[in-house]
C-alpha cells in the first residue's frame, strides 16, 4: 500500500523507473521494525473500502521538537481520493496527537505536491515558513513545513 501510494502520488516528481523499483520487501521490513519499536506517542490508522486498505496515516512525537506532535505520513490510493477517507484519517491523526498531550503539530510535504498541500490547508494546517532540501530516489526535492494548533478535546469527550 505504501509503495503503491508513492507511485501514484509522486509520478510527477520522481522518475518512473525509480518509483517502479521501490522494494515491497524493504518497505515491509521498515514497517515491521517501526511498529515493533514504535516511537513514544506514535499511532497508525488505516482506511478501508470494500475490505481493502486504501490509505493510512501515522503520527507521533516530532522528530525536531519533542514538545510537538508530527504527522509523519498520510497516503491514500488514488481510487480513494475524494472519498472522504483523507479527512477521516486526518481527524483520527489529530485526535491521537491531542490524546498524546500535544498542543501543536507539524508536517513536512514536498513543495511540488499541490494536491496534498490543498488538502492540508483545507484541514486547517498553515505554512510556517520552514523549508528544507532532501533527496529521494536520487532526486533533490524541496519540502515545506506546515503547522496546526491542536485544540483540547471537548469536555466530556474521550479519545
Amino acid at each position: 500500500m505504501h509503495v503503491r501510494t508513492w507511485q501514484e502520488a509522486y509520478a510527477h516528481v520522481f522518475p518512473e523507473e525509480g518509483l517502479r523499483a521501490q522494494s515491497l520487501g524493504e518497505r515491509a521490513a521498515f514497517w515491521s521494525g517501526w511498529l515493533q519499536r514504535r516511537p513514544s506517542a506514535a499511532a497508525v490508522f488505516v482506511a478501508e473500502a470494500d475490505r481493502e486498505i486504501v490509505g493510512f496515516v501515522s503520527v507521533g512525537t516530532s522528530r525536531e521538537d519533542e514538545r510537538e506532535g508530527e504527522l509523519y505520513a498520510i497516503y491514500l490510493r488514488s481510487s480513494a481520493w475524494g472519498s472522504g477517507a483523507g479527512p477521516q484519517l486526518m481527524s483520527q491523526a489529530l485526535e491521537a496527537l491531542r490524546a498524546g498531550g500535544f498542543s501543536e503539530a507539524t508536517l513536512w510535504v514536498l513543495a511540488d505536491n499541490p494536491r496534498a498541500r490543498r488538502f492540508y490547508e483545507r484541514e486547517g494546517w498553515r505554512l510556517d515558513g520552514a523549508r528544507r532540501t532532501e533527496e529521494f530516489l536520487g532526486v533533490e526535492v524541496e519540502e515545506v513545513r506546515y503547522r496546526i494548533a491542536l485544540e483540547p478535546p471537548a469536555q466530556g469527550r474521550h479519545p
